[in-house]
């Protein structure tokens, strides 16, 4: 149980006692839903709950109500105050010795809930044409896909990752066209090229490639597997990985788009009009009806995306969550229509929409094209490396824009925010590690013992048993302490709504500042010294922050170092 849903309960339980002994003026029963937060001045207590709502049923003022339900409060390792209608908590020793050993016991599995009850979900992202190299929008789509399933998966989803080929159009004969330009430049011949071809460089070395294997597949059959070949190498390489790779012109040979047009077609959803055929989507929420064929007797992208997700639905996910740029705004309403329209419920169907990404590089935006010289995914990860790359797309909701500064993020200090919050984790090995190591006193050069042994080290470890939390008499240390405690403990309620807001970037936040807090409590804190007990439960606090760094980081999929 979360600590503030423990309170809740403290104060729900309390109340009703008063209501049963009749102190609790006419309130005859409790139906308000208490809600715990964190006081805003901190010399009120660590945790409140306003009872000012059960006013109306009393007929009490705020403070006597508070008053009266704190008698009913059985103070187990915290302290009590009132201030005006609040009910403050103020944790003990005792409160915050549990926090530690609970960190400690769960180890990997800190925070691990059960919210989705193994609910099938399937997350759909990236989802990129095969025609070219993923530009920096992609890589955020990765990023934010790629957490959100570890997230996911940490609060009891049965989570399955995919990533939708948009291989079926004019795209791949254009792509099979470019292809054939640049194949005949190698060769020396001159060409012309029309307006909306691809240009990128990348195609020279698709070129190559083509000419080394003989040039027997169809140019468009080769763009096609090479430029998916390159994409799912990059994901790869960016912790980004899939269970399937679903490819749009299945949907084609397994008939399901015509299959998908009979079945709206049944449901009496369909027209014909000027010669196209067209979906009754506005007898749902879309602003218009869509065209599904269009005069020339070809589909419509959205014919095929609806029988995409009807396929989804019929493999037997029982919700979906498609993570789309912002552009893609107006086509929810009509994938919305789609889903009812067949039958199913169109309230199990979520859309993630991105805003983009500006590149910054000394101090200016880097313009992105996607024809010509572009500013790729691959170009930006070999610049920064995964674990900046990734960390900097997860940093802000998804539903702002996005300033990648490239220097900040490169850069080796606490400016950077992934060097900041690795560099608490590797100093919490660093510590850790010390404490085990021979040492050397520096006045005399003599080599002393460890301050424990590394058996020791393990087995306090291990039994989870914390004796001592701080030296009282140290005031600062004593503060720097208990408010690193209560921010480990905050990660549970951090998981629950990364989790239900669908917002990985809240665990980047929480690492910002439980490092922050860790290295504030190191300041003020020795955590080695000659004193055993302080010093064991000082490393107990120090493991602590390591695991919990460790499970945000595995949810974020970057790497915990223990050295930097």
């Amino acid at each position: 149980m979360m600590i503030k849903e423990f309170f809740e309960k403290i104060v729900e339980n309390a109340a009703k006692k008063a209501v049963e002994n009749k102190k609790l003026g006419k309130a005859e029963t409790i139906s308000v839903k208490f809600i715990c937060e964190t006081p805003k001045n901190p010399e009120f207590g660590d945790f409140a709950v306003n009872v000012s709502s059960l006013a109306r049923d009393a007929k009490m003022a705020p403070p006597m109500i508070a008053n009266v339900i704190a008698e009913f409060i059985d103070k187990d390792n915290f302290s009590v105050n009132i201030v005006a209608g609040f009910i403050n908590f103020k944790l003990e020793e005792g409160f915050l010795k549990k926090i530690v050993e609970e960190v400690l016991s769960s180890k990997n599995d800190y925070g691990r809930m059960d919210l989705g009850h193994n609910q099938k979900v399937n997350i759909e992202y990236v989802s990129a044409n095969p025609t070219g190299p993923f530009h920096i929008g992609h890589g955020r789509w990765a990023a934010l896909g790629s957490s959100l399933a570890e997230v996911m998966k940490f609060t009891g989803y049965d989570v399955y990752q995919e990533f939708y080929i948009n291989d079926a159009g004019n795209q791949i004969n254009k792509l099979a066209m470019s292809l054939e330009l640049r194949v005949k430049e190698l060769k020396g011949e001159k060409v012309t090229w029309p307006e909306d071809a691809y240009r990128g460089d990348y195609l020279i070395d698709c070129a190559k490639r083509y000419i080394e294997a003989g040039e027997k597949e169809p140019y468009g059959e080769f763009a096609k597997k090479d430029m998916l070949r390159l994409q799912k190498e990059l994901l790869e390489k960016f912790e980004t990985h899939f269970d399937c790779f679903f490819s749009e012109t299945s949907l084609y040979k397994n008939n399901e788009v015509e299959d998908c047009i009979k079945a709206l077609d049944k449901a009496g959803k369909l027209y014909e009009k000027d010669g196209a055929l067209w979906f009754r989507t506005t007898d749902y929420t879309d602003d218009q009806d869509r065209v599904l064929k269009k005069t020339d007797g070809t589909n419509t992208y959205l014919t095929a995306d609806i029988a995409y997700h009807k396929n989804k639905f019929d493999r037997g996910f029982e919700r979906l969550i498609n993570i789309w740029g912002a552009d893609h705004h107006g086509y929810i309403p009509r994938m919305r229509a789609s889903i009812d329209a067949l039958g199913y419920n169109s309230e199990n169907l979520e859309v993630l929409l991105g805003q983009l990404v500006n590149i910054i590089q000394n101090g200016e935006a880097v313009r992105m094209g996607k024809r010509k010289k572009m500013v790729t995914l691959d170009e930006l990860v070999d610049e920064v490396g995964v674990d900046a790359t990734r960390f900097w797309m997860l940093m802000r909701s998804i539903d702002t824009t996005l300033d990648f500064d490239v220097d900040l993020a490169k850069s080796k200090n606490d400016q950077n925010p992934v060097f900041y919050v690795q560099y608490a984790h590797a100093r919490c090995c660093s510590i850790l590690r010390r404490a085990a190591e021979d040492r050397i006193d520096t006045e005399t050069g003599e080599i002393l013992p460890p301050y424990i042994k590394k058996e020791e080290l393990d087995k306090v470890l291990n039994a989870a048993k914390i004796d001592i939390i701080y030296d009282k008499d140290d005031e600062k240390s004593m503060d720097a302490t208990r408010k690193l405690i209560l921010r480990l403990e905050e990660f549970k309620s951090t998981i629950e709504g990364a989790s239900r807001l669908r917002a990985p970037y809240l665990l980047c936040k929480y690492a910002q500042n439980l490092a922050y807090d860790f290295h504030h409590f190191y300041n003020f804190t020795r955590v080695l010294s000659d004193d055993i007990e302080l010093t064991k439960s000082r490393l107990m606090v120090v493991a602590a922050v390591k695991n919990v760094l460790a499970v945000v980081f595995k949810l974020l999929k970057i790497s915990a170092p223990e050295k930097m």
